[in-house]
């Protein structure tokens, strides 16, 4: 009876001892556990900082480039309707003042010279316009758009035209105004220079929570994968991602360029 007594002594001693050492070892792994989760969060909340950090330095590079470009901009838009505009009037009041003198037989040879300076006058101050801001504000989204298109048009191009889809929505920030025209004026002034268009077309349609814009030209296109990022590309899609909007370029070897910006309205 006394050995059957300590052998259930011993059992129960055994059984508690295997307990114990179990609930050890739970609370051991739970507490591993629970600081390996604390580890991952924490360094996850880390590289979310750093993540954020990167972004918010590189939208205040893009902000101040996009200032520096914009007041750029606006300087060479005051030089060429002050400076180079007087240069052309004044040149023009000459032409005009010389022909009087003339013999009537020569005064027909000075009109292509006359024609000339009053439509490279007109250029300027056309050119002049779409590149200060307060032009742009003041004459509007749609208007600038439609000015600089009418401007292309007369310089090369067969058609150049605007479309406007839904009921226009005005901007909440209308600085944002300027940063889309200034990528569809970066795309416009790639179409001159490189893709040999005859047409270009711009749709503007307005939907409940955005603006779909679409530019296209019907030039020689480029392979997009293989093509170089130069810095109209990119300065087109660092403004894009200064007021959210998505950008994408899409385009095939003698099929044309096309761009499509989203703006969250």
């Amino acid at each position: 009876m006394v050995q059957t007594g300590e052998r259930l002594a011993s059992t129960a001693s055994e059984r508690y001892l295997l307990v114990y050492m179990l609930a050890v070892l739970v609370i051991v792994t739970s507490l591993v556990i629970i600081f390996f989760v604390m580890f991952l969060k924490r360094k996850n909340k880390l590289l979310e900082d750093k993540i954020k950090q990167q972004q918010a330095f590189e939208a205040e590079i893009a902000q101040a480039q996009t200032e520096t470009q914009e007041q750029t901009l606006k300087n060479i838009g005051w030089e060429l309707h002050d400076n180079v505009g007087q240069l052309l009037s004044f040149a023009s009041m000459q032409l005009s003042i010389l022909k009087m003198e003339v013999a009537d037989d020569i005064k027909g040879k000075f009109k292509d010279t006359s024609d000339a300076l009053s439509n490279s006058l007109k250029e300027v101050r056309a050119l002049s316009k779409t590149l200060n801001n307060d032009v742009v504000l003041n004459i509007g989204f749609e208007k600038s758009i439609t000015n600089e298109l009418n401007r292309l048009k007369k310089m090369k191009f067969t058609s150049a035209e605007l479309k406007i889809i839904g009921e226009k929505v005005n901007f909440t920030d209308r600085k944002h105004e300027i940063i889309i025209f200034r990528i569809l004026q970066e795309f416009l002034s790639n179409s001159v220079k490189y893709s040999e268009a005859k047409n270009l077309n711009i749709i503007l349609d307005y939907n409940p929570k955005a603006l779909i814009i679409t530019a296209k030209d019907d030039g020689k296109g480029f392979d997009i994968n293989t093509i170089e990022k130069g810095s109209g590309l990119i300065n087109m899609k660092s403004r894009a991602a200064l007021i959210n909007a998505t950008l994408d370029l899409a385009s095939k070897p003698n099929e044309g360029v096309v761009l499509t910006l989203k703006y969250p309205l």
